[in-house]
């Protein structure tokens, strides 16, 4: 499974490349916003400023609601650097704009993905990502995971191109789970992907051995 980080914080996605866990990033608007990033060309700026540090996709999000505009927009983030994938959606005019940058061959990332619906819509119009929101189907009392597990198995069993990018991650756990159902991405703030290192045998096992270690030096 891929690891993506769910930010537009520099500082955050240097931090896992140089963990060597970094295969691409997702942003929106929402996440350039908390960095207090505006302004057109400042955004522009700042997807090339993320692009350069990492060696993977980077899903840039169309702001527009119609087609005429999703094209527009896609063509222009889809120019700013080779890793760019436009963002794209689940609307009608989403899917519509998925199929023409796939006949382009511009990679796209359909988000806002609730249904399993909505996933062979996007699949049967050619996007790259899937972007099905975990932690909000969550939130109204269905089951994220689920979602993700029925999707996957929709897609291997009609050979469907389209990766899974588990979306809206809001735990360790969350990203674990994904992986066990077979999730082809998993995207997750810094935060959550860090939580996977952390276990209490660990801490219990490495302040023993520390503690071994003083007692020999002590006795030398």
């Amino acid at each position: 499974m891929k690891f993506f980080i769910d930010t537009a914080n520099l500082a955050q996605i240097q931090e896992a490349y140089d963990m060597g866990i970094l295969d691409g990033v997702t942003t929106n608007p929402s996440l350039m916003a908390k960095e207090g990033i505006s302004g057109e060309q400042n955004i522009l700026d700042h997807y090339v400023k993320i692009c350069k540090l990492v060696h993977g996709p980077v899903s840039a999000e169309v702001i527009s609601t119609d087609y005429e505009g999703m094209i527009k927009e896609g063509k222009a983030l889809a120019r700013l650097h080779e890793n760019i994938v436009v963002k794209v959606p689940m609307t009608k005019d989403g899917i519509k704009a998925i199929k023409y940058f796939t006949s382009q061959g511009i990679k796209t990332n359909c988000t806002l993905v609730f249904s399993a619906g909505q996933a062979i819509l996007a699949a049967k119009a050619g996007a790259t990502y899937l972007s099905p929101f975990v932690g909000r189907v969550d939130d109204i009392n269905w089951d994220g995971v689920q979602l993700i597990q029925q999707i996957v198995h929709i897609y291997a069993m009609y050979g469907y191109q389209t990766q899974v990018l588990a979306a809206s991650i809001r735990t360790p756990l969350h990203i674990v789970k994904c992986a066990e159902v077979g999730a082809h991405v998993v995207t997750a703030p810094l935060s959550a992907i860090a939580g996977l290192l952390k276990h209490p045998l660990t801490d219990i096992g490495l302040a023993q051995f520390l503690a071994d270690h003083a007692k020999a030096a002590q006795s030398n």
